[in-house]
């Protein structure tokens, strides 16, 4: 059984669907939250939205709070609890910082589970063109000032959206070194999807971040 590292974001969903379609029997994804604001750790999507996402995609949630000062001990922590389960493997969603990889593989080592990463080492070009074209829906939450317009908060992320950051040569189009962050509201992956029908953009420490208000769940009609 793998378990999969989850944000909420276009590049664990992708992996994850990926994953899926090699034959890797993702059965449980972890989600980690903030300890004081309750929401992803480094993406800020609230914790409930991510426990709509694992509904909707049939895949049980382990979602655990973390410290900032002791956000690896709270990580392997929960990983040790999920090996004890029986998880033999974990799906991440990194694509080409070394410094990520590094830290995956000595830590999932040091918890006895087998890290898979089926975006690395990928154009960042083709993998967000590929999420868009899959029809995965995701809604852009939160932004670098410097790299992202406060126009783009709240947008889905789009063939538009892909032009305007290959136009960004200081950034990543996919956004790996933490540029935008991402929602995904449906796709493939999902039985049904999110629409957040109220919203606010707020700024904060140099970041554009959205607010969700309100949203509805979507599912696919039962006929007889």
């Amino acid at each position: 059984m793998y378990l999969a590292s989850w944000s909420g974001g276009k590049d664990s969903t992708l992996a994850v669907a990926r994953a899926k379609e090699a034959g890797v029997e993702v059965t449980g994804i972890a989600n980690f939250i903030s300890d004081d604001y309750r929401r992803v750790r480094f993406h800020g999507t609230e914790a409930y939205l991510i426990g709509i996402q694992a509904e909707l995609a049939g895949i049980r949630l382990y979602q655990r709070e973390t410290r900032a000062e002791g956000y690896e001990d709270d990580f392997k922590a929960a990983i040790r609890e999920r090996v004890a389960e029986g998880f033999t493997g974990m799906v991440f969603g990194d694509i080409y910082l070394d410094e990520h990889r590094v830290w995956v593989e000595r830590v999932c080592a040091e918890v006895g589970i087998e890290p898979l990463e089926p975006l690395w080492g990928e154009s960042t070009v083709k993998l967000i063109t590929e999420f868009v074209d899959r029809g995965f829906k995701a809604v852009i939450v939160s932004g670098m000032q410097e790299h992202i317009g406060r126009e783009w908060i709240g947008k889905t992320v789009n063939g538009d959206f892909i032009e305007y950051m290959k136009g960004k040569p200081q950034a990543d189009p996919c956004g790996e070194k933490g540029e935008y962050h991402t929602f995904v509201t449906g796709g493939p992956l999902f039985n049904g999807s999110i629409e957040i029908t109220e919203s606010e953009v707020i700024e904060r420490s140099g970041f554009w971040l959205l607010d969700i208000k309100s949203y509805e769940v979507n599912k696919p009609s039962l006929t007889a």
